[in-house]
């Protein structure tokens, strides 16, 4: 009855809780706060070696199914207290909500800026082929 499966899914819940309450909140975002459980994240890189660099391992590490390296990305920001601008390429990197995190840590530890640009963002529809293709070249959830 909807009932048992209610109860069931209810002690299954607070189980995965019990084991690791702050995995289990992320969990619970990452399927609540879009239809796919997918974002793209779209990070900034000075030169085509670090843009290469930075989407292989992304892509080798699963945490990214695919990475969109867009050139000819003209940036204009306020940086050390003066107006700079920058030629960059662009990221436009695709993967699971549940990964974000990891793939923001990653980003930043291999990354050539002292202080990255990463914008993450929910995807709310697609592909259906192409949205279980990124689930699938991605880590799945432990």
């Amino acid at each position: 009855s909807s009932r048992t499966t209610l109860a069931i899914a209810a002690t299954a819940a607070f189980g995965l809780w019990m084991l690791n309450p702050l995995n289990f909140l992320r969990r619970m975002a990452s399927t609540t706060s879009s239809g796919t459980g997918l974002s793209i994240c779209y990070v900034t890189v000075p030169d085509e070696a670090s843009a290469n660099n930075l989407a292989s391992k992304l892509v080798e590490t699963k945490l990214a199914a695919c990475v969109n390296i867009i050139p000819g990305i003209k940036s204009t920001y306020f940086w050390e207290g003066k107006v700079t601008q920058d030629s960059e390429l662009l990221l436009m990197i695709k993967t699971r909500n549940s990964l974000r995190e990891d793939l923001i840590s990653f980003v930043k530890e291999n990354h050539t800026y002292t202080v990255p640009e990463i914008i993450c963002t929910d995807i709310a529809a697609g592909s259906p082929a192409y949205l279980k293709w990124v689930m699938d070249s991605t880590k799945h959830d432990l």
